[in-house]
């Protein structure tokens, strides 16, 4: 079998990763669109010494997860700036709308034109604008992944916008930019991360290089997050910002399956984060895909590394540290039947590796509700 492994154009990683950013980033441009969190000021020093180096900025603020009237504003604003760069400094919120406004600021269409499922699904018509990604959760991996997730409110759906040219320019992952991140955002971005690397080790695209990078991650995140709710550590930082950068190759070139197949229409649905979402339906879902018989060496191995860090039940571990129910995010259980409709048709299903039923997915909705 031919396989292809693609990821960003240069990932720069480790704690103090971030230093000389500012550099890299007028390398590429000076008219510079800065792609933040709602709390502008984490972003200062990036301003600081962007303007520093010579560079104009103009800041766009991300205070929930994108949407497409949010995607179309930071397109505009790039163009209206001139902008000859895009930085997306935040979590996945941020990186996702970032690396949306550089692939459709020099787009002739909407965003409409190009999403998946709920659009015309048609391949960019030009080249996306120079992208540099730098996150400060250790979640989503989208720092290295070539599409962005972006909320359709009018469907009631989060879908994506896709394309190969959308793989940022540069991933600058410095573990020290999530030091001190807050226990529920930890937590959730964490159990996404861990999902992101369980899901590509399960997938039917999963390859020989996908497979070295979740081996070695899947147990390393446990260990992390256990560690991180317990106390701040240095370490556990650095140990979690390497499982969401192998999340985010794995995904990319492996795919995921069921849980994220879910999240995104439960997401539409509730409007609850998606690294919660993740995390609630990750142990029902990995139980589901157990009974209908997938990769049996696989998942005891994955059992086995769940037992060894959190306990068996993994679903009641992230329950007592904090993590909410679908039902307490928001999500109506007249709503579940909808949303496991919605979730067969989605392009992470298509890479679970066996084909679960719509009464399947409703159960593990209701299970983690």
């Amino acid at each position: 079998m031919t396989r292809s492994f693609v990821t960003a154009g240069r990932i720069l990683s480790g704690r103090g990763a971030a230093v000389g950013l500012a550099a890299e980033i007028v390398q590429r441009g000076r008219a510079v669109l800065l792609v933040h969190g709602a709390r502008g000021e984490r972003a200062a020093w990036l301003v600081r010494d962007l303007e520093a180096a010579g560079a104009r900025v103009a800041r766009v603020a991300v205070a929930a997860e994108p949407d497409v009237a949010l995607v179309e504003a930071a397109a505009a604003t790039a163009r209206d700036h001139g902008a000859e760069v895009v930085v997306a400094l935040g979590g996945g919120a941020a990186i996702d709308a970032g690396k949306a406004a550089a692939a459709l600021a020099p787009a002739p269409g909407g965003p409409m034109a190009h999403l998946e499922v709920v659009g015309e699904g048609r391949p960019l018509e030009a080249d996306p604008l120079p992208f540099v990604a730098v996150p400060t959760t250790a979640g989503t991996g989208a720092e290295v992944t070539r599409n962005a997730v972006i909320s359709v409110p009018d469907a009631r759906r989060k879908v994506s916008l896709r394309d190969d040219r959308m793989l940022a320019d540069l991933a600058v992952v410095d573990p020290a930019l999530t030091d001190g991140c807050p226990a529920g955002v930890t937590l959730a971005s964490g159990l996404d991360a861990v999902t992101q690397v369980i899901e590509p080790y399960l997938s039917s695209g999963a390859g020989p290089l996908t497979d070295a990078l979740a081996r070695d991650a899947i147990p390393r995140g446990l260990a992390a997050l256990v560690r991180l709710m317990e106390t701040e550590d240095a370490g556990a930082r650095d140990a979690m910002a390497h499982v969401s950068l192998a999340g985010g190759l794995c995904l990319t070139n492996a795919g995921l399956g069921a849980v994220h197949g879910l999240a995104g229409p439960v997401g539409g649905l509730s409007g609850a984060p998606h690294g919660a979402i993740c995390g609630a339906l990750l142990p029902h879902v990995l139980e589901a895909n157990a009974a209908a018989g997938a990769a049996p060496g696989r998942i005891a191995e994955i059992r086995g590394w769940i037992a060894a860090t959190t306990g068996p039940d993994l679903a009641g571990w992230a329950r007592r540290h904090g993590l909410p129910g679908l039902g307490e995010m928001g999500l109506a259980r007249a709503a579940m039947a909808g949303a496991a409709e919605a979730a067969e048709g989605s392009s992470s299903m298509r890479s679970n590796p066996v084909r679960l039923d719509r009464a399947t997915l409703l159960a593990c909705l209701d299970a983690a509700a």
